[in-house]
């Protein structure tokens, strides 16, 4: 269990891992239902991860090096979001429904070793308010009616899924397998929350009632499948695909393709051919409103 948590805390706090020598590059790039393509925005010379899609649809958001940065459709930079105090966010953030709060997941410079609590502020910015007060906690969805919010957290030596009031307050668990599960993400219609977990010994994606009830698995290949992000219209999912099992742990720097789950009859087709990602790609929601795109990094290596 120890050697799992580290490989989940690794996954979770770092920005990257990369190999010596080397230095990352990021792409930006939105892909296209109808015409199955992908089109490059924004490609930069350092490290940059998990864009979500603002809810009236003007920006992609997205975290590097602690700050949150907002980049227009078109891949021009619109400048960093002011999130106060808060300096130190990862890749766990996103949006309610409505587009009026943002969660933020991020650690505290007087921890050392890494942490990572929740917070939320306006969509516009300003001084976010804390709202686990343990570590580590990673946000991941929220409910329609942004009253609830979902989250991975690590409590006595386990990864399990916890709810929470999006004002704060008692923390309630919704899983308690052995193992990971992670990636907590509400259907749109407020019926399941749909997360990646490895208790059938691969990391799969499965969904579960609100109240942590009736788990039901979704895919059942020899992958490892995270993140499962469900379209505006509630029929499908992207997720992402490890072509390599990488057990409990989704890295940095692996073989990967995105794929299209439909949530009725769980078949599932490619988007995009293998490249080169995983933790970073597409961690948080990543839709365009109107449900015709999504948003996705791919990273490259050069010599320093």
């Amino acid at each position: 269990m120890k050697k799992i948590l580290a490989l989940a805390l690794l996954a979770s706090t770092l920005s990257a891992q990369v190999p010596a020598g080397k230095k990352v590059i990021s792409s930006l790039y939105i892909y296209d239902l109808k015409s199955g393509k992908s089109e490059k925005i924004l490609e930069e010379k350092r490290h940059f991860e998990a864009p979500n899609w603002s809810r009236d649809g003007k920006f992609l958001l997205i975290n590097a090096y602690g700050k949150l940065e907002k980049v227009s459709p078109k891949g021009e930079k619109l400048g960093e979001l002011n999130t106060g105090t808060v300096q130190k966010a990862n890749n766990d953030h996103g949006y309610t429904f409505d587009g009026k709060t943002l969660f933020i997941s991020s650690g505290k410079p007087e921890i050392k070793g890494g942490s990572s609590f929740i917070y939320k502020v306006s969509e516009a910015g300003g001084e976010p308010v804390q709202l686990t007060p343990l570590t580590p906690s990673y946000w991941h969805g929220v409910s329609p009616d942004a009253k609830t919010m979902v989250y991975c957290a690590v409590r006595n030596g386990n990864f399990d899924i916890y709810a929470m009031s999006t004002n704060g307050g008692e923390e309630i668990r919704l899983t308690s397998t052995e193992g990971l599960d992670d990636g907590p993400e509400y259907s749109p219609d407020g019926k399941y929350i749909y997360i990646n977990s490895y208790r059938s010994g691969m990391m799969q994606i499965w969904r579960i009632k609100p109240d942590g009830s009736e788990p039901e698995q979704m895919t059942f290949d020899n992958y490892s499948n995270w993140f499962a992000h469900i379209a505006p219209n509630n029929k499908v999912a992207t997720i992402i695909t490890y072509m390599e099992d990488q057990a409990q742990a989704h890295p940095f720097g692996r073989q990967i393709k995105l794929r299209l789950l439909d949530l009725k009859t769980k078949k599932i087709k490619d988007l995009t051919e293998e490249f080169y990602g995983g933790q970073g790609t597409i961690n948080v929601p990543s839709w365009s409103p109107d449900g015709k795109k999504f948003a996705y990094v791919r990273y490259a290596l050069e010599d320093l």
